[in-house]
């Protein structure tokens, strides 16, 4: 891997352009940096996460995933570099199944709503999303293998199952959206 960072203010982005690290510079407002930042941002999303009472296997499900964050803005920030392993997926995949089996089936949409956790997994996972799109737009112009993508995926689904579980964590539930069109079937319309 690289040099690390010794000194960080070192006024080389001024001109509207950042390193990567296969020491190339481009623009910060082009594809790689985008998506760089939202991979960024949703680490971030979930080290506030990890400021709430969690049970202890979903904090330490988190942290796994805070690391392979960090692999995935690696590899963004390095191309052609492969910091993403398929053991990542694997994992989501594996909690994914655990906790969604604990949940009853949903028969209505829910808001991103609910105990303070669970909000802030919901921020995680439209955070996730928006990361997603950015990596796909990426893709379309730049020869990438689908790790990336399939991870931002995968993490979206499981970030939403742990908003539904954590609204239960202490007796409460999912708040339910309210469709009009629902209630006038409910009420025989």
């Amino acid at each position: 891997m690289g040099n690390r960072l010794t000194q960080i203010a070192t006024r080389t982005g001024d001109d509207g352009s950042t390193g990567l690290g296969d020491n190339t510079r481009v623009s910060k407002n082009s594809l790689r940096p985008h998506a760089m930042g939202d991979v960024d941002e949703l680490n971030s999303h979930i080290g506030l996460l990890l400021c709430e009472p969690l049970p202890q296997d979903v904090r330490e499900l988190l942290g796994d995933v805070q690391h392979q964050l960090f692999n995935l803005g690696g590899e963004l920030s390095m191309p052609g570099y492969e910091l993403l392993k398929g053991d990542g997926l694997l994992q989501l995949d594996n909690a994914l199944a655990q906790y969604n089996a604990q949940l009853p089936r949903l028969v209505e949409f829910i808001l991103p709503a609910g105990t303070r956790a669970a909000a802030q997994a919901h921020v995680c996972r439209t955070v996730a999303r928006r990361a997603e799109r950015q990596v796909v737009a990426l893709q379309e112009v730049e020869t990438m293998r689908p790790a990336p993508r399939q991870y931002l995926n995968r993490l979206s689904d499981l970030l939403f199952v742990l908003a539904r579980v954590l609204n239960r964590m202490d007796g409460g539930d999912d708040v339910y959206w309210k469709s009009e069109r629902l209630a006038r079937l409910a009420a025989g319309e």
